[in-house]
């Protein structure tokens, strides 16, 4: 994120969209509530299911699945003809407007109408209501990320935060809001094939120096390959061996048939998790981790804070620390770590990243939450990004041009699917379904769909149905919900035994490299005796 959590609370405008906020992050959705309730701020909703949040908005926009930069380019088109954007502040600190200017002229609101299924008058208020606000923030999640055209959807919204200024100051900002817990702080540590930590590229030489120096070894200069691709390549055969730490591949990543046959094919497979997932029984060694519950550490959220982590209960078994379980397999292949504890860990990151360069085990035994950057120990963090110049020097505006999804409904598939994630359950559910209070609100997979095409298909509530994509086949209980629209239907990922993720496809954004997850090309079928008993 750009700004912090809290400061939503205080922004006049907030725009929220491919975030199921209330359900994926119920504790940002207070502020954004607060902020409605008791600071009359304006809630902008852009999202094809009718989710929670609906109820506090001002406008909801419903866009079809995948038009995402359309409708963006249409608020520019109508932001700038209107003379809304902030002309000091594009002159100041953007460069590309000009560019982007003659791309949005032909975005007019009757045309991305018919794009985007968003209507033309609810386009224009919506313009009008972000443009005019003095603080405006946007927030969004996966729901904008996981397209093949990913990429140009945040470069979108870039766009909107830079011509109207909302960048640079509190209660503003582009604020991705992230899946996963500790997901901004294994990105800061160097968990992407391209990046060493905090996002020194693997391809500078001086990075790649520092590193070799600091780490008394040969590395590679190359960028290494992201999940989908390493899949691709231990599926024919030029992976060998995988080592994977606290994920479930074969549940969560898209086109999983392919994932779990991938997978096979290794002649070595290292799980290291706190449970046996359905990845880890296809592991030839399983390491048994701490949970987080039983760990001393820090972890880093979506505001990029740095949060203790205090050990709460006694490890069983013999488990150990994620850290001390990488040092001793080190050990076991001649190098000889000299970690003892987890402050050994953050004084190397203090060394080695500048973003993190203040944020040392002292400062946060003394209570201290900080944000990065924190370049040095008197540094007090940094609150929101970008105040007075972009790291880049001036903000890039980028002319992006529409691209349909890669795969669109036709007659053999004709329902899209998307899918996403509910308040009760977490991710691949390895850990909630094994808790007997969240089962107790829900317990078996389960499927959204329309009434209206319910009573096309002759389909009952609860009723199983066999769902097909061009990659796999599951059977699921179909649940009436006026959430989604006619020939749209929405599936939870979190359950292994009728995974949304053996329909979706792992076409890649060119760019991210994160696979297609919310435009799917469906058909749904009747089973006999579908009623679950």
């Amino acid at each position: 994120m750009t700004n912090s959590i809290e400061e939503l609370e205080h922004a006049d405008v907030i725009l929220v969209t491919g975030s199921n906020t209330t359900e994926a992050h119920p504790v940002i959705s207070a502020y954004i509530k607060r902020a409605v309730l008791y600071n009359n701020a304006k809630l902008i909703v852009v999202d094809p299911r009718k989710i929670d949040l609906v109820r506090y908005s001002t406008l909801w926009l419903r866009q079809n699945n995948g038009t995402d930069v359309a409708w963006l380019n249409g608020l520019l088109n109508v932001i700038i003809s209107k003379n809304l954007h902030d002309e000091e502040f594009i002159k100041e600190r953007t460069e590309g407007f000009d560019e982007l200017r003659k791309t949005v002229s032909n975005y007019t609101p009757d045309i991305v109408e018919k794009l985007t299924g968003i209507p033309a008058s609810q386009l224009i208020e919506t313009a009008h209501l972000f443009g005019t606000a003095k603080k405006a923030s946007i927030a969004f999640a996966m729901g904008i990320t996981q397209h093949t055209n990913g990429t140009d959807n945040v470069k979108s919204i870039a766009n909107l935060a830079m011509i109207t200024g909302n960048i640079g100051k509190e209660s503003t900002g582009v604020n991705p809001l992230r899946g996963q817990n500790n997901v901004q702080g294994a990105c800061d540590m160097g968990a992407l094939p391209n990046n060493y930590t905090g996002y020194q590229k693997v391809v500078d030489p001086a990075i790649h120096s520092k590193f070799e120096k600091a780490w008394h070894t040969k590395l590679s200069d190359k960028n290494g390959l992201t999940l989908v691709e390493m899949m691709n390549a231990a599926d024919a055969g030029n992976i060998k061996a995988m080592y994977i730490m606290g994920e479930n591949p074969v549940v969560s990543d898209a086109n999983s048939n392919h994932v779990k046959h991938a997978l096979k094919s290794l002649d070595l497979l290292i799980c290291q998790d706190i449970f046996l997932t359905e990845t880890a029984q296809l592991a030839d060694v399983v390491f048994p981790s701490y949970s987080s519950a039983e760990k001393d550490g820090t972890f880093t959220n979506t505001e990029r804070r740095i949060l203790p982590v205090n050990k709460v209960l006694e490890p069983i078994g013999d488990t150990r620390p994620d850290w001390e379980i990488i040092k001793s397999l080190a050990q076991s292949m001649g190098v000889f770590w000299q970690y003892s504890k987890w402050q050994d860990i953050l004084l190397e990151i203090n060394t080695l990243t500048p973003q993190y360069a203040g944020i040392t085990a002292e400062r946060i035994a003394n209570g201290e939450m900080l944000q990065w950057p924190c370049p040095s120990s008197i540094h007090s963090g940094t609150k929101f990004l970008h105040k007075d110049r972009f790291v880049r020097g001036k903000g890039l505006l980028s002319a992006i041009e529409h691209i349909p999804s890669k795969e669109l409904p036709d007659k053999d598939y004709p329902f899209v699917m998307s899918t996403g994630r509910i308040l009760y359950h977490y991710h691949t559910g390895s850990m909630t379904r094994r808790s007997k209070s969240l089962n107790s609100f829900v317990k078996d997979a389960y499927f959204e769909m329309n009434s209206e095409d319910m009573k096309t298909l002759g389909i009952k509530n609860s009723e199983k149905v066999k769902i097909s994509s061009r990659r796999g086949t599951i059977k699921i209980a179909a649940n009436k919900s006026e959430k989604v629209k006619k020939g749209n239907i929405f599936i939870p990922f979190h359950f292994a035994e009728a995974s949304a993720n053996k329909l979706t496809l792992d076409t890649l954004d060119p760019v991210s490299k994160i696979p297609e997850y919310k435009v799917c090309a469906v058909k749904i079928e009747k089973i006999q005796d579908g009623l679950l008993h």
